[in-house]
């Protein structure tokens, strides 16, 4: 598979079987982001590789967050909701959190900390689907909770910026859609200040 064809083929995989993936495609993968553009070479990225019975660190700090958040609820739907949300750490036999840990250093813009890492999560949602795997990325309000940077050990001004749920596919993804590069493109010829709305 080309790049031209990974890129325009790669598609969001919701349901995967519970097959655990090896060690070396798991190492490829983690590779794949660490190859991703980085500013100063400062690589603000940080992986977490949960599989097994470490899925059971997401899955507690989600239903802790879930628990916090709940309100007028019996014990009986607060022990459901607990429930419900560790078996959601268990969608996929790998799950890979991906933080950004942005450099401390005055010459260091952070919101291009967090494009490197962006960057880094599609390099490796590429080479997941190259190696014929499919995955999700997952986000929410959630990662942003102070609880998930101390369950995994993140600094105050880290974040974590979502969970890659991989596997080998268990569904038919949709076809994809876009619209047109042109219709998101302003060609600029000319010598000019400004351009006109």
């Amino acid at each position: 598979m080309n790049i031209h064809e990974a890129i325009r083929t790669r598609r969001s995989i919701g349901k995967v079987q519970d097959t655990p993936i090896s060690q070396d495609k798991i190492e490829q993968i983690l590779e794949a982001g660490t190859w991703a553009p980085t500013h100063r070479h400062t690589e603000p990225w940080r992986f977490f590789v949960m599989t097994g019975g470490g899925r059971d660190l997401l899955g507690h700090v989600m239903a802790d967050i879930s628990e916090a958040s709940a309100q007028d609820k019996s014990e009986e739907e607060l022990a459901a909701a607990r429930d419900a949300a560790i078996g959601r750490a268990y969608r996929a036999p790998l799950v890979i959190g991906v933080a950004v840990a942005p450099a401390d250093d005055p010459k260091v813009i952070e919101l291009e900390e967090y494009g490197a890492a962006f960057a880094a999560i599609q390099n490796m949602l590429l080479e997941i689907h190259g190696l014929g795997l499919g995955a999700v990325w997952r986000t929410g309000d959630f990662c942003y909770k102070p609880q998930v940077n101390e369950v995994f050990g993140l600094g105050e001004q880290d974040k974590m910026l979502g969970f890659l749920y991989v596997g080998e596919p268990d569904m038919t993804p949709k076809e994809g859609r876009r619209e047109s590069a042109a219709s998101k493109t302003t060609f600029i010829d000319q010598s000019t200040r400004r351009l006109e709305s």
